[in-house]
């Protein structure tokens, strides 16, 4: 599709840059007016597929999102115990600038395998960087990754020398496609977030340019999702219709100590949040740094507390470039604008994959449709 030239002039409308008209009120105040993708999930930007596998005797799962060019990314880790693979080659004074694929898995240190069963995938296929392509040296696809801790879940993790990620993670990625199920799924699957079962969650936003910004995200926080004493997400502020059960705002209040749902014990490597946004503007590898760091402050608007010791929070930001930001004078405005939000987009989607998730067959427990 050839890229699409929009206005700088258009950047100047409201603040609220996903509003749109058709949202219904909500029962305990106005709901925000936004408009959606025509999926909600990260794969309304353009460029943008995802593919999910998961084994429900170990309970974990492997989460793959697929640039079907290679996209410029950038990484922000704020986190302090993350788990994560290639971060560092996209540090913007580095050589590559582009990725072929970020990998979200469960598995802690074990999930980083995931990433292998990838390039190896890609690299068959002749897909990756390489230096003028001399023959029989093959290309090296560019897939950083992060980890989630799922691993005291209750599933048999007695793989001995065989960890299921790389095997899950070309199931993943030849399952990709532009649809895929939220809750207990993928990277998601054995995720624990809070007090309640935690997930994958996807949502997208369409800005009133036109421009369209995704958010995927696994959600295994020590923080609480919701607030004590009732079943309202810290994301209800920005919630766009009953994408995640339509219960608003009023609910929401907490002493500054008192962390509702939190786990009870937490500790190191055992949480960590794990998310990717994307979106279809053309933006340099420092331009998505700044929309990756603006957009974590989607997971404080959406758990609390966010990024503590025992979390490896961890975000990845993509750009596929199919949209020109053409005003040069206002680029700087744009990502200002996209960063606002990106943070928002990722806030519901971590509501999403909670509201959507399920517990274990055979089990019963703390979902939040059991609350």
């Amino acid at each position: 599709m050839n890229r699409r030239t929009l206005l700088g002039s258009a950047l100047m409308g409201s603040a609220a840059s996903v509003a749109a008209s058709g949202a219904a009120a909500q029962p305990n105040g106005p709901r925000q007016m936004g408009k959606t993708g025509p999926r909600n999930l990260i794969t309304d930007v353009e460029g943008i597929k995802v593919g999910q596998a998961h084994d429900a005797e170990v309970r974990t799962g492997v989460t793959v999102i697929l640039a079907e060019k290679p996209a410029v990314a950038a990484v922000d880790v704020r986190g302090g115990g993350p788990a994560g693979r290639e971060t560092d080659v996209l540090r913007p004074e580095n050589l590559v600038q582009e990725v072929d694929a970020i990998v979200l898995s469960g598995g802690s240190v074990y999930g980083l395998a995931a990433g292998d069963g990838i390039a190896a995938w890609m690299g068959m296929r002749g897909r990756g960087y390489g230096m003028g392509g001399a023959p029989g040296v093959p290309p090296s696809p560019i897939v950083p990754g992060a980890c989630l801790y799922d691993l005291a879940n209750g599933g048999d993790k007695q793989w001995g020398m065989e960890p299921p990620y790389r095997h899950l993670a070309v199931e993943a990625l030849e399952a990709a496609s532009d649809r895929f199920d939220l809750g207990t799924a993928g990277a998601g699957f054995g995720a624990q977030a809070g007090g309640l079962k935690g997930g994958i969650g996807s949502a997208s936003a369409v800005m009133d340019n036109g421009w369209t910004v995704g958010a995927i995200v696994g959600v295994n926080s020590v923080g609480s999702v919701v607030a004590p004493g009732g079943k309202s997400f810290w994301a209800a502020p920005f919630e766009i219709g009953d994408e995640f059960g339509g219960l608003g705002a009023a609910g929401l209040s907490a002493a500054a100590e008192d962390w509702g749902l939190a786990k009870f014990s937490p500790r190191p490597r055992e949480n960590t949040t794990i998310a990717c946004i994307a979106t279809d503007v053309a933006l340099t590898r420092v331009e998505c740094q700044r929309l990756a760091i603006m957009a974590q402050d989607g997971m404080a608007r959406a758990i609390r507390p966010a990024h503590a010791p025992f979390d490896g929070d961890t975000l990845f930001c993509m750009s596929t470039g199919k949209k020109v930001i053409d005003n040069p004078a206002m680029r700087q405005v744009a990502v200002a604008q996209l960063g606002n939000v990106a943070a928002d987009v990722l806030a519901r989607a971590i509501a999403r994959g909670v509201y959507h998730a399920t517990n274990y067959q055979g089990e019963t427990g703390k979902t939040w449709k059991d609350l």
